[in-house]
């Protein structure tokens, strides 16, 4: 919960700097860097909060073990 809290507090510090930027000049070369780092900090944050939400589900019986078929998460290829 702290890493998913933390890194979008920290998401939220580059998208003010972005969003105060003039729209018609390009992102500063630093903000882009820090962009992509935190967008990967999130995504790994995200899945971590999933698995925690899941286990908690299981242990209460309100959420049923998934194939592997099953488990893509709502995406499909």
């Amino acid at each position: 919960m702290r890493g998913a809290r933390s890194a979008a507090a920290a998401l939220a510090d580059v998208a003010a700097r972005v969003d105060a930027a003039d729209p018609h000049a390009d992102v500063a070369e630093s903000d882009v860097d820090e962009l992509q780092r935190l967008t990967l900090a999130n995504a790994v944050a995200a899945q971590a909060l999933r698995g925690l939400v899941e286990t908690m589900l299981k242990r209460r019986g309100k959420l049923h073990e998934q194939t592997s078929t099953e488990g893509a998460g709502g995406i499909d290829e």
